[in-house]
C-alpha cells in the first residue's frame, strides 16, 4: 500500500537533486537566460523561522516555473557573513567570529536544503572567505583609482587625471571633489612634491580618506551610517550615538546622485521603495546666495529652494558643526555656544530633523547684511541646520517655512509676510501667488517670475548663482571593528597607498582580543606585524586598521554567482555578458537607503570602467511581506498560582503572559508541557473549560521573547518541506504582512494527501488510465493550467495553490484517472510542491527529473463553453435552471422555457405579460 510517506519522498528528491546537480547554471547561449536572486542572509545563530523562507520560496516557484518553460536558470545562495553580531558574541566568549559564523552556516545550509529549494550550491559564496573579499578589496582599489568626471558624466582612470593636470592644470576639469581644491595651473602641478600631488588626488578619488563628521557609537565601538541610527540610538543594541570628527574613508556616492534618480525610472521596483530612494537622494534646484557678515570678508553661503522669498529673511540659522561657529561669534557667547554644541553633536542628523519639537539656538552675536536691503540679519546657531546639508547654512524665512516660523516664535524673532495677501498664520503655504511686500526687483512677480528674477539678479551680482543640490551624502566606508574586509591600503609619510594587486587578498590577521588597544586604535591594532612591504623595499609600512563596513561584500555579490569559482576575475567577460543582471531579486525594503543604494552606485562604477554591461544591477525587484507570529497567552489569576481558561478570565482579575505556541494546538494548551516550561510553573492549578485550558491569541512581530517563533524544522518534520511551502504562499499576496497560524496548515497537508489520492486506489494501488480524458476533465485542468501560468507570470501565488485545491476537488469529483490530465497536474504543481512531483512524475514512467520537462501548453479550445446554464425565473424568483447552445437565438430560448413543465406549474397556465431573455445571464418569464 502507498501512502503519502513525505518524509522519505522528500529526502529521496533532495538527494537525487543534490547527487547529480541538478540546479548548476553554466552559460548556454542556446537558451534563453533567467537571473532569480535572493537577499542573501546574515548567518545568525537562531536559525530560520517559518517567516525567513517566504522569500525564497516565491523566488524558487518562479525559478523551478521558468526552468521547465525552457529557460537556463541561474538561482544561487550564498551568505552575508561579516558584521557586528558574530563580533559581539566573540568579544563576550573569546571565540572567534569565523568559528561561530561558519556553524551557522552549517545550520543554515541544512535548514535551506530540508525546503528543497533549487539552489546552484556550486555558486555559493560567503563574504567572509577571503577567495571572496579578495576581489571586494579589488573593487576598493579601482574606485580608489577613479574620479568622477562631470564633463563625460562617468568614473574614470586617476591617470587620466593626472595627465590634465600635468597638460593644463585643474582650471579645466569638472569633477566630484572636496570643496578646498585649490586652483592650479600645470606649472604648478609638476612642481608639487610626491606629497602634495597625493594630498591633492586624494580630493579626487571616489574613494578618499578625509575627516568627516561621524556616528559614533562607543558601546559597539564603531562608526555607524545614518540608516544604521535610529533616534540617537543604535539600530543594533540600542546604544547610544554622538557625532565625532574622525578620519574617515569615504564614497563620493553624491557624484552618483543624479544617475540613481534616473535609474529608478527604467527599473520595476515597487513605487514605495523608489520614492524612499529618491527622497534620500534628495534633490532640489535652487540657488546658492551669499550673505557677508557685518565687519568682514566672510561670506555665508546658503542655499535656498525658495529665493524669491529672500524678502522674508529675518534670521541666519548656522549648524552647531559649521567651522564658522568659531570664527564670527562674538566673545561673550563663546562659552554659551561652547556648551550648547557640546550637547547637540550628542543628536544623530535623523533625530535633530525629524523632532520638530524640541526647539534648540544660540544667537552668535554677530549680523550678516541682507544681499538685497543691506539691512542686518541676526547670525544664529541651531540645531535643526545640518553641517551635511548644502553649506551648512540656512536663510530663516519664519513666513514661508515652518521650522524657521516655530524657531521664530520660540526665540521671539520677527516673522515678515512674504506677499501683501499672506496673513502671518498662512506662513506655511510656499507658493502663494500675490505682490511681493518690500520686493524691489521682484515687485508685483508671480511664484515662477520671482524665482527666475531673483537667480538672475543674484548671478550679475556676483553674490551667487543657481543650484542643484542633494540630501544625499558621501558614504563613510570605514568601521572600526574587526570582523570585517580588511582595507588593502598602507600608509607611508602618512600618504595612502594601495597594495599591489598579485597581494590581494589581505587577509584578516589573528588578534588576542576583539577590543580597541589601550591607545584607542581598531582591534586589528592588535595583530603582530600587520604591515605590508612593497615589491622591490627594504621596509615595511602599517596596514589601515578598519575595516570595510557590512554593504562592502553585498554591493556586488550577484556578479560573483555568476563565475563563483574564477580567480582571475571577479566575473568572467563570458559569464557577466551571457547572465548581465538579476532578471529578479526578492528582499526587504528595509535595505532601500543601504544596501540597495549602494549596489546601484557600485553597478554603475564598474559600468562606467568597462567591467560590466549594465548599469543597474536588478530589473525587477519584489519586497516580500513580514510573516507574523500568533501568539498564544495563559491567564494567571491576580496574586495566586492559578490560570484560568480564556473564555473564564472575564470572571477574575488576571494578568496575561506569553506562552510557548510550541506547546499549544489549536489554541488548546498542552497542560504537562507548560509544567515542565520553567520551575516556578511545576505546580501550578488550572481552572479550566469543559476540561481543557483554552489560552488566548494576538498577531505580533515573530520574536523569541514572544515565544511565537515557529521552527521551519519542525512543520517540515509533522507536515512535510511541500506542505510547508504550499502554505506559505497560501497565506497571502507575498508582498502583504500575514500572520501564520500552524492551525490552518491541516488544510493544505490534506490537499496534497488528495492530490497523491488522485493517483492511487482505496488498496493504495498506483493507478492511472490511459483511456482518452473527458472533456469535463480537459476544460478543469486547462482552467488550472491558464491560471496558474498567469499567476505565477504576475507572481500572485497564493490564488495559485487554491487554483490547485479546486482542480484536486473537481478531479476527485469526476474519479479522473487519466494519465494525460495527471501528468500535466504534476508539472503546473511541481514548482510550488516539487518533492512529491518528482516522485509522482517517476511513477507515471519517466526515468529522467521532470526538470527536464516541459510546461503544459494551455488550449482554449478545452475550455470554450458550447452551451449556457441559464437560471430560469418567474416574476423573479429562480424557480429551475435550463442548458441551451450559446448560439441558439432568443426566440427558440423564450419558446423552450415557456414549454417547460416547471415553467408552466410557476406561470400557473397563464400567458406571460413578456419573456426577457439576457444572453449568458437570466431568463426571466413576467406573468
Amino acid at each position: 500500500m502507498a501512502e503519502y510517506n513525505f518524509r522519505d519522498i522528500e529526502k529521496k528528491w533532495q538527494t537525487y537533486w543534490q547527487d547529480n546537480a541538478s540546479f548548476k547554471a553554466d552559460v548556454d547561449k542556446t537558451r534563453p537566460k533567467f537571473y532569480a536572486l535572493d537577499m542573501f542572509p546574515y548567518p545568525s545563530g537562531a536559525g530560520l523561522h517559518v517567516g525567513h523562507p517566504l522569500g525564497y520560496i516565491a523566488s524558487d516557484i518562479v525559478s523551478r516555473y521558468k526552468r521547465i518553460k525552457g529557460y537556463n536558470v541561474l538561482h544561487p545562495m550564498g551568505f552575508d557573513a561579516f558584521g557586528l553580531p558574530a563580533e559581539q558574541y566573540a568579544i563576550q566568549t573569546g571565540q572567534h567570529p569565523a568559528i561561530t559564523t561558519a556553524e551557522n552556516i552549517v545550520k543554515y545550509k541544512e535548514q535551506l536544503k530540508n525546503i528543497g529549494f533549487s539552489f546552484d550550491w556550486a555558486k555559493e559564496v560567503q563574504t567572509c572567505d577571503p577567495s571572496f573579499y579578495r576581489w571586494t578589496q579589488w573593487i576598493f582599489m579601482q574606485l580608489f583609482d577613479s574620479w568622477y568626471d562631470y564633463n563625460t558624466d562617468k568614473a574614470r582612470h586617476i591617470d587620466e587625471l593626472i595627465a590634465l593636470f600635468e597638460k593644463e592644470g585643474n582650471s579645466n576639469i569638472k569633477a566630484e571633489c572636496d570643496e578646498d581644491v585649490p586652483n592650479f595651473g600645470a606649472a604648478e602641478w609638476n612642481a608639487f612634491s610626491f606629497k602634495e600631488q597625493q594630498n591633492i588626488l586624494l580630493k579626487y578619488r571616489i574613494t578618499y580618506l578625509a575627516e568627516t563628521t561621524v556616528n559614533w557609537c562607543p558601546e559597539l565601538g564603531t562608526v555607524l551610517s545614518n540608516d544604521e541610527v535610529k533616534d540617537g540610538f543604535s539600530e543594533r543594541g540600542g546604544f547610544p550615538v554622538i557625532r565625532k570628527n574622525m578620519m574617515q574613508w569615504s564614497m563620493r556616492i553624491t557624484a552618483y546622485a543624479e544617475r540613481l534618480l534616473d535609474g529608478l525610472e527604467r527599473i520595476d521596483w515597487p513605487e514605495p521603495l523608489k520614492e524612499m530612494q529618491r527622497n534620500w537622494i534628495g534633490r532640489s534646484n535652487g540657488a546658492e546666495v551669499d550673505f557677508r557678515v557685518e565687519n568682514t570678508e566672510i561670506d555665508i553661503k546658503v542655499f535656498t529652494t525658495r529665493i524669491d522669498t529672500i524678502y522674508g529673511v529675518t534670521y541666519l540659522a548656522i549648524a552647531p558643526e559649521s567651522d564658522l561657529v568659531d570664527i564670527i561669534i562674538s566673545n561673550d557667547k563663546k562659552q554659551e555656544i561652547k556648551d550648547y554644541v557640546e550637547v547637540v553633536k550628542n543628536r544623530s542628523e535623523r533625530e535633530r530633523m525629524s523632532d520638530v519639537k524640541h526647539i534648540t539656538g544660540v544667537f552668535t552675536g554677530a549680523y550678516a547684511l541682507h544681499p538685497f536691503t543691506n539691512e542686518q540679519v541676526p547670525i544664529w546657531v541651531a540645531d535643526y541646520v545640518l553641517a551635511g546639508y548644502g553649506t551648512g547654512a540656512v536663510m530663516a524665512v519664519p513666513s514661508g517655512d515652518q521650522r524657521d516660523y516655530d524657531f521664530a516664535k520660540h526665540f521671539d524673532l520677527p516673522i515678515v509676510p512674504i506677499y501683501d495677501n499672506m496673513d502671518i498664520s498662512e506662513h506655511a503655504d510656499p507658493t502663494k501667488e500675490g505682490k511681493m511686500i518690500n520686493s524691489g526687483i521682484l515687485d508685483g512677480l508671480g511664484y515662477q517670475q520671482a524665482v527666475d528674477k531673483a537667480v538672475a539678479f543674484i548671478e550679475e551680482k556676483g553674490i551667487g548663482s543657481s543650484k542643484i543640490n542633494y540630501r544625499i551624502r558621501d558614504a563613510i566606508f570605514a568601521r572600526q571593528r574587526y570582523w570585517g574586509e580588511p582595507v588593502p591600503v598602507y600608509f607611508k609619510d602618512s600618504i595612502p597607498h594601495l597594495v599591489d594587486e598579485k597581494d590581494l587578498p589581505v587577509i584578516l590577521p589573528e588578534v588576542d582580543k576583539y577590543l580597541p588597544t589601550e591607545d584607542g586604535d581598531p582591534p586589528l591594532g592588535r595583530a603582530e606585524n600587520f604591515n605590508y612591504t612593497p615589491e622591490g623595499s627594504s621596509e615595511s609600512y602599517p596596514l589601515e586598521l578598519s575595516t570595510m563596513p557590512g554593504w562592502a561584500g553585498s554591493s556586488w555579490y550577484w556578479f560573483r554567482y555568476m563565475d563563483a569559482l574564477n580567480d582571475k576575475e571577479f566575473v568572467g567577460k563570458e559569464a557577466e555578458e551571457y547572465w548581465r543582471s538579476v532578471d529578479l531579486y526578492i528582499g526587504g525594503s528595509e535595505h532601500a537607503t543601504g544596501h540597495l543604494l549602494y549596489s546601484r552606485f557600485w553597478c554603475k562604477f564598474l559600468y562606467d570602467m568597462g567591467f560590466v554591461k549594465e548599469d543597474e544591477p536588478f530589473k525587477k525587484l519584489i519586497n516580500q511581506g513580514m510573516i507574523q507570529g500568533r501568539s498564544n497567552f495563559v491567564y494567571r489569576i491576580s496574586g495566586s498560582n492559578k490560570f484560568v481558561s480564556y473564555n473564564l478570565k472575564d470572571d477574575y482579575e488576571t494578568s496575561a503572559l506569553h506562552v510557548d505556541v510550541n506547546m499549544v494546538t489549536n489554541d488548546i494548551l498542552d497542560i504537562e508541557k507548560f509544567k515542565q516550561w520553567r520551575p516556578d510553573l511545576s505546580d501550578v492549578e488550572f481552572i479550566l473549560e469543559d476540561g481543557q485550558y483554552i489560552c488566548g491569541s494576538e498577531v505580533e512581530k515573530m520574536s523569541k521573547s514572544k515565544y511565537n517563533v515557529v521552527n521551519p524544522d519542525d512543520i517540515i518534520e509533522k507536515y512535510g518541506a511541500d506542505t510547508l511551502r504550499l502554505y506559505e504562499m497560501f497565506l497571502g499576496p507575498l508582498e502583504q504582512f500575514k500572520p501564520w497560524n500552524t492551525n490552518g496548515i491541516d488544510g493544505v497537508f490534506k490537499f496534497l494527501r488528495k492530490f497523491w489520492n488522485l493517483f492511487h486506489d482505496d488498496q493504495g494501488n498506483f493507478v492511472v488510465s490511459d483511456d482518452e480524458p473527458a472533456q469535463e476533465a480537459l476544460k478543469t485542468m486547462h482552467q488550472t493550467i491558464k491560471k496558474v501560468e498567469e499567476d505565477i507570470e504576475k507572481f500572485s501565488f497564493n490564488t495559485s495553490v487554491s487554483s490547485f485545491m479546486i482542480c484536486a476537488n473537481e478531479l476527485a469529483r469526476l474519479k479522473c484517472n487519466n494519465r494525460a490530465i495527471l501528468t500535466d497536474f504534476v508539472l503546473i504543481l511541481s514548482p510550488y510542491a516539487p518533492h512529491v512531483a518528482e516522485e509522482l512524475w517517476q511513477k507515471l514512467g519517466h526515468s529522467d527529473s521532470l526538470l527536464n520537462a516541459n510546461f503544459p501548453a494551455f488550449n482554449e479550445a478545452y475550455i470554450r463553453e458550447d452551451s449556457y446554464e441559464y437560471p430560469v425565473s418567474v416574476n423573479g424568483k429562480m424557480r429551475t435552471k435550463m442548458s441551451f447552445p450559446l448560439d441558439m437565438p432568443k426566440e427558440d430560448i423564450e419558446r423552450e422555457v415557456l414549454a417547460s413543465e416547471v415553467i408552466i406549474k410557476w406561470t400557473e397556465g397563464k400567458q406571460p405579460k413578456k419573456v426577457i431573455v439576457v444572453p449568458k445571464r437570466i431568463v426571466n418569464v413576467v406573468v
